[in-house]
């Protein structure tokens, strides 16, 4: 700890320790956010805004069968989130998870349905590999775009986002559509990521929860983009060119290639996350419908949650999940199910506050750093 002539700390040595608490700053956010989305409830429904708010916060625990479901729904926006944390870790906003999300799911749909000549302990396997591949291709398109004629990845990844949408949905209907259910057929139950004996774990009596093998790939596959971008000579070009690409170049790294790099790796990750709620087991198809994939955009805010921390996406997609969990049981006390997206909406509203707050004070305290060398 750096300390003055007078013995205390110096005021740059505590804003240095200050921003290496983002730990703190982003549980700060979560109590806050929680807190002004009680009074939100108490605007809307007072009579009923303590039990509601109790089951937000209890809902996802109440049992092992309920604590299951928040492993579900938190896998595949784990990797989202992990897709956008990924991208901006290296300069590039990827906005367009959505898209990479449903391409890779309708792939692995397809795989788990149409490859029949493979058994299917095989079969989930290389669904699996090919959501990664067609994800990764749909990714790797708008930063082909920005690596040769610098068009900004957000407006290429938003028109991807429907592009993908559209030719799914058509894609559906031609090859594996349930038209009884206007949606895509099931994947066979044997073709399905192993349970890997979390139904015997998360369940109440005969009920059993959705979580599945699944919530291992995606921790294994945060790990993994952690050791990347932080003990890796490639995951440092990744970085070098996202903080300054003329810098990067200048030192002989080839910015091109690790912009187009950085988003097929994203694109990768969000059409696993595609292929893992599809092959869950939980019985769920592709909606043909004209309506993006929501854990594409749900991977954003845990993101900001994590700093764009690999690691912390886990926690963070875990928080996302449970929340959504509770939100689910607020409609027994006569609260929309869009309260839960306000209240997370409001969660990130402070988490990006706290970020601009700790940027511009250690810009403040660059400059005062500078004048002082200066005189």
């Amino acid at each position: 700890m750096m300390e003055g002539k007078s013995g205390k700390r110096s005021f740059s040595g505590f804003i240095e320790e200050l921003s290496g608490a983002s730990f703190v700053a982003s549980i700060a956010s979560i109590l806050v956010g929680l807190l002004v989305g009680y009074l939100v409830l108490l605007s809307t429904n007072p009579s009923n805004a303590a039990q509601a708010f109790k089951a937000l916060l209890r809902s996802g625990i109440a049992d092992r069968r309920s604590m299951g479901q928040v492993l579900y729904f938190a896998t595949p926006v784990m990797m989202t989130g992990l897709s956008v944390s990924f991208g901006n870790k290296t300069g590039l906003f990827n906005i367009g998870a959505s898209g990479q999300f449903i391409v890779g799911a309708y792939v692995a749909i397809l795989v788990g349905v149409r490859l029949t000549a493979v058994p299917g302990q095989f079969r989930w396997v290389i669904a699996l590999l090919m959501a990664m591949f067609a994800g990764g291709i749909w990714g790797a398109l708008p930063g082909v775009l920005k690596s040769l004629r610098n068009v900004n990845e957000v407006i290429s990844c938003i028109m991807m986002n429907y592009i993908g949408m559209y030719t799914v949905n058509f894609l559906i209907t031609k090859t594996v559509f349930d038209p009884l259910k206007n949606q895509s057929l099931r994947v066979p139950t044997e073709a399905n990521v192993p349970k890997m004996g979390m139904d015997l774990v998360f369940r109440v009596g005969n009920q059993t929860s959705s979580a599945n093998g699944g919530i291992f790939i995606a921790v294994g596959v945060a790990v993994l983009a952690h050791i990347i971008l932080e003990r890796t000579k490639f995951g440092f070009e990744l970085k070098a060119c996202g903080f300054n690409k003329d810098a990067a170049k200048y030192a002989g790294i080839n910015e091109r290639k690790c912009i187009v790099a950085s988003m097929a790796i994203a694109g990768a990750m969000s059409g696993l996350g595609g292929a893992l709620l599809y092959l869950a087991g939980s019985g769920k198809g592709i909606d043909v419908i004209d309506v993006m994939a929501q854990e594409g955009f749900n991977g954003i805010p845990v993101a900001l949650l994590a700093l764009n921390n690999p690691i912390g996406a886990v926690f963070s997609s875990l928080f996302i999940s449970y929340l959504n969990v509770g939100g689910f049981n607020m409609q027994l006390y006569n609260f929309a199910p869009q309260v839960i997206e306000i209240i997370i909406s409001i969660i990130i509203y402070f988490s990006a506050f706290s970020l601009v707050l700790k940027t511009w004070i250690r810009n403040l305290v660059s400059k005062k750093n500078k004048s002082r060398v200066v005189e």
